[in-house]
């Protein structure tokens, strides 16, 4: 293993223990407080069984606060934390595109991404590039980020 695999696999395994945005069982209405706005989506991977249930509270159109509780492997707690920690205070649009991107890293089989702006703008959710070439373990990857846009999408319902 390269030196940079060790720390994209450092990476992940330090979003796991300490996951960005993750709360206690029952706690997610308590955390996202009273907004105005807000988005909620429950996702599963029947494969494995991760699931995630994630709050996304918006300021016009910018995520200000994303809370999340959910259990699962590694990589999807991981994904959550780091998608998390992406996409508060940036505009839906931008989440879209980074989501995008994030799906077509996934998609990838280990290559990645071949523009290196793209890859600049995933930031560290290109940790999860060697994910790519195990075709089971990308939906754990792609499970917060589902998350994240289908709570979009309930919240401009």
């Amino acid at each position: 293993m390269d030196a940079m695999q060790q720390l994209y696999q450092q990476l992940i395994l330090e979003h796991s223990k300490t996951p960005n945005g993750r709360v206690g069982a029952g706690a997610l209405d308590t955390k996202i407080g009273n907004a105005d706005i807000i988005g909620k989506s429950h996702q599963v991977n029947p494969t494995c069984g991760d699931e995630i249930t994630l709050v996304a509270k918006f300021d016009g159109d910018k995520v200000s606060d994303i809370v999340w509780e959910g259990q699962g492997c590694a990589i999807s707690q991981a994904s959550a934390s780091v998608m998390t920690e992406m996409a508060i205070g940036h505009t839906t649009a931008e989440i879209a595109d980074d989501n995008l991107l994030f799906h077509e890293l996934m998609h990838s089989r280990g290559l990645g991404l071949s523009d290196p702006a793209q890859t600049e703008q995933l930031g560290d959710a290109v940790a999860f590039t060697g994910v790519s070439q195990y075709p089971a373990r990308v939906k754990c990857a792609l499970l917060g980020w589902e998350a994240l846009r289908a709570a979009i999408q309930n919240a401009k319902e």
